[in-house]
């Protein structure tokens, strides 16, 4: 265990956290990290409050690339120094169900993820992502706090 990490970030100090974790365990243990950010749409008009135009959306989506980039870059600079092999990517969809596919997907064999995010209003709602990820993944889960 802990020699293929998957490490969600998304700006946050629980995800901060969670990464700290994850290079101390991949210090002791010699694993891989995997870094990934996850951008969730805007293309359900249902989840919606208003109609918007489809340049409108493309031009909300184009800046939840960039913001998921620079959440990506500051983590590469918190990694500076990991000697470990790591790589990083920038995932679109619902964030519980991406993680644990891109956990499954990567043969990872454990997920370090924050207790806590920026999440939505609607993750309030619907329990959130660091819940939903220990309940559907088929790997060990360590939820930092």
């Amino acid at each position: 265990m802990f020699k293929k990490i998957l490490v969600p970030v998304d700006g946050s100090e629980t995800s901060w956290r969670a990464l700290e974790q994850a290079i101390a365990l991949g210090n002791k243990f010699g694993g891989e990290l995997i870094v990934v950010n996850v951008i969730q749409p805007y293309n359900n008009a249902a989840l919606l409050a208003v109609p918007l135009d489809d340049a409108t959306i493309n031009q909300s989506n184009s800046e939840l690339e960039k913001i998921g980039d620079q959440v990506l870059n500051m983590a590469k600079e918190k990694l500076a120094k990991y000697t470990q092999k790591v790589s990083y990517t920038l995932e679109v969809g619902h964030p519980s169900e991406r993680i644990v596919s891109l956990a499954r997907k990567s043969e990872c064999d454990s997920i370090v993820i924050g207790s806590r995010g920026l999440s939505s209003i609607a993750e309030f709602f619907l329990g959130s992502v660091s819940s939903k990820v220990s309940q559907y993944a088929t790997v060990p889960v360590l939820i930092v706090k």
